[in-house]
């Protein structure tokens, strides 16, 4: 029966998607127990072959974040068990633990808890002793429910810091900033910002950061996509909000597939349209949109990288609402400078 069900729904929400031709996915990941939300690429540059893809699986007692080699194979000895509803994931390369010793990190968000996890790559070694607490200044349980989650490495001194969003937040400082420092006691998560407009419509889930550009980028699901500036120094005054047009209903997942200089794309889910939007990095002008398959998408991710035979000039990864995730090689998007 629950088969039968799952068809139909897949059914109907395939006849209610895009007139655009569909693109086939190089292929799809391994099913988790419950609920796919967001995906992570941690590239492996010692040997790209081997990198991994992470996915948040929700639930609020038994939920994990997956690890997937790059044939969509649930690696388990990666792999986060019993977490309680994981949201949004992200990864970054060299943390400094220590002046001669860095890391690449894994976090996300454990939305049931009200904090943030921070683990070592490729090791997945937990650094944060249990959890980072987040907004713990907010008097509600709404707004202290951590959903999107993206991390920013400032090129300039190389500080790693969290952008987080909530299930429900003001109109002003939705976002919350949470610098890691780690010294001889431990990795420490301290505030250094509240910022962020939200039009009070739906949420704010999809978080992304161009380090490079130096700009955060997150959706404002029933109006536009809203860019700052990720360096605090800079100031919270909001850039723009755009691309809202662009869209069917959600404004969900946001991946950044960077190239030299200023050239590459913005791809952001439009939900209920079972598609993508595609903006230009360097000015944030509509490009095209593209179906690649997948249900109801909320969260995605993408490398340039080139990762072997199979991905020779990059991946995306995208949600799909049957408890699994598409990989797509770059190559089938058409969209490499």
């Amino acid at each position: 029966m629950k088969y039968a069900y799952t068809v139909i729904l897949a059914t109907i929400l395939t006849a209610c998607t895009t007139n655009l031709p569909e693109i086939q996915p190089t292929l799809i990941t391994e099913k988790t127990l419950y609920d796919t939300d967001d995906p992570a690429i941690w590239v492996n540059k010692n040997n790209p072959e081997k990198s991994i893809v992470f996915g948040t699986d929700k639930d609020e007692i038994n939920g994990g974040v997956y690890a997937f080699d790059l044939d969509g194979k649930i690696i388990k000895e990666k792999s986060i068990p019993n977490v309680s509803y994981p949201n949004n994931v992200d990864v970054e390369y060299s943390f400094a633990l220590t002046d001669s010793t860095t890391t690449d990190i894994l976090v996300f968000t454990e939305r049931e808890k009200h904090q943030i996890r921070l683990f070592t790559l490729p090791e997945m070694k937990p650094l944060d002793n249990g959890g980072f607490k987040v907004f713990e200044d907010e008097t509600t349980i709404e707004m202290k429910r951590p959903m999107g989650i993206s991390l920013y490495k400032n090129p300039e001194n190389g500080s790693i810091s969290a952008i987080v969003s909530r299930k429900s937040g003001p109109t002003e400082g939705y976002l919350y900033q949470y610098e890691f420092v780690s010294d001889s006691l431990g990795v420490h998560s301290n505030l250094l910002r509240k910022f962020g407009k939200f039009s009070g419509e739906k949420e704010i889930e999809a978080i992304a950061v161009d380090d490079a550009l130096g700009f955060v980028y997150y959706s404002d699901e029933g109006v536009g996509i809203r860019k700052y500036n990720a360096n605090p120094s800079n100031g919270n005054a909001e850039i723009s909000i755009f691309g809202g047009e662009h869209f069917k209903r959600d404004i969900e997942g946001i991946a950044i597939a960077t190239y030299h200089g200023n050239h590459g794309y913005l791809i952001v889910s439009d939900q209920q349209d079972h598609s993508f939007n595609f903006f230009k990095r360097s000015d944030n002008s509509f490009v095209k949109k593209l179906n690649l398959g997948t249900l109801e998408t909320d969260g995605c991710d993408v490398t340039t990288k080139a990762l072997g035979s199979k991905y020779p000039n990059g991946l995306f990864v995208s949600m799909n609402d049957e408890q699994d995730f598409f990989f797509h090689a770059l190559d089938s998007l058409k969209i490499a400078e």
